[in-house]
């Protein structure tokens, strides 16, 4: 399936039903009074969210989403039929916006969660409603008014505990597939990775968590150079980013820039530019590969430069698994934290209210 992370779609809520006008007709009354229905209203264009959605690409061949029209009122009194809503499932972190006007209508944050984004019309009134002392058979019957319309674009960005952060191939995705289930496609070459990959880790089998595996940033991805522009906005919801280093095989007579302390700075320096909430996220900085000769040889150098530096760092080998498990219950420790923190916050917020 391809991933698909933003579309345009146009909503239009269904119209309300027509009032109607009639009046009594009974074998002893053959006069009587005014006995108009009102119409039913118009349908709403409601998006739902769906844990069994990871895309938009649903939605690329459906670029309209119009729900049904509400029914005319009988008489006797009777309520024409409300119109049938207009329900779409889309993935949890959907983010809704006017296209128009680029104002956040709203956001998904949780499975089966609705949002109306566009409410019917409201059903016309019977001439029941129009009687006065004045005028006892009005023959005045209200029209259903139109729903609502709007140009919608419909963000998706990942709910992801932790985000993964680097250079193309420094072992990202060996990463994720080796401390989770997720399979992304691994090889030895740039942009292996061209969509978001989550996984879930458990620790200890007390504490669990998603992990965010994005395609691998460049310098300019601020501006859209490599896949990095697409991408970056999934990290704006992780609570922790971890920014995984190497260090890069130096062969004889092949000239390279890469450094793991420069690719680090460059990086952040993307995210500052991108967003400043994002480049003040926690960081975990790992040097990976660390089974390797040549980054043994660096190790204990790249520690002591993020420890000067009050990063917690970490020497990890998705070879061999070292350093591994002694990561992962880091982030365990620093997401109980947070969401401690968040639901202490949380209960303030309540009590105040």
């Amino acid at each position: 399936m391809r991933f698909v992370d933003e579309i345009f779609v146009e909503a239009t809520a269904g119209k309300g039903g027509d009032g109607v006008a009639s009046f009594a007709r009974e074998m002893f009354t053959p006069t009587g009074g005014p006995n108009g229905g009102d119409g039913g209203w118009g349908g709403d264009v409601v998006l739902v969210g769906d844990n069994g959605f990871n895309t938009l690409s649903h939605l690329r061949f459906r670029r309209f989403l119009r729900a049904k029209n509400g029914t005319p009122g009988g008489k006797d009194k009777m309520h024409g039929k409300t119109g049938e809503d207009c329900t779409v499932k889309v993935p949890v972190g959907t983010l809704v916006f006017d296209a128009e006007t680029d104002e956040l209508i709203g956001d998904i944050t949780a499975h089966a969660q609705e949002l109306i984004v566009c409410k019917g019309g409201r059903g016309g009134r019977g001439n029941t409603h129009f009687a006065t002392p004045t005028n006892r058979s009005p023959h005045l019957a209200e029209r259903g008014r139109r729903g609502e319309a709007k140009k919608l674009r419909l963000e998706m960005k990942l709910l992801a505990d932790v985000g993964l952060l680097g250079f193309p191939s420094v072992g990202k995705s060996t990463f994720i597939s080796t401390i989770s289930n997720a399979k992304p496609k691994i090889a030895d070459y740039p942009f292996t990775t061209l969509v978001p990959n989550l996984g879930v880790v458990l620790v200890h089998n007390e504490v669990s968590f998603v992990v965010a595996d994005v395609p691998g940033l460049i310098v300019g991805a601020s501006q859209g150079k490599g896949l990095g522009l697409d991408f970056l906005k999934h990290l704006e919801r992780t609570r922790i980013l971890v920014h995984l280093i190497e260090v890069t095989c130096q062969l004889e007579g092949v000239e390279t820039d890469r450094d793991p302390i420069t690719d680090f700075e460059k990086l952040n320096a993307e995210l500052a530019t991108f967003s400043e909430e994002l480049a003040k996220k926690q960081q975990i900085v790992v040097l990976n590969k660390c089974d390797e000769p040549w980054c043994a040889e660096r190790k204990d150098e790249i520690a002591k430069y993020f420890t000067e530096k009050g990063y917690e760092f970490h020497a990890i080998s998705c070879q061999d698994h070292s350093g591994i498990q002694k990561l992962l219950e880091s982030i365990a420790r620093h997401l109980i934290a947070i969401r401690k923190k968040a639901a202490a916050e949380e209960a303030t917020d309540e009590s105040a209210g």
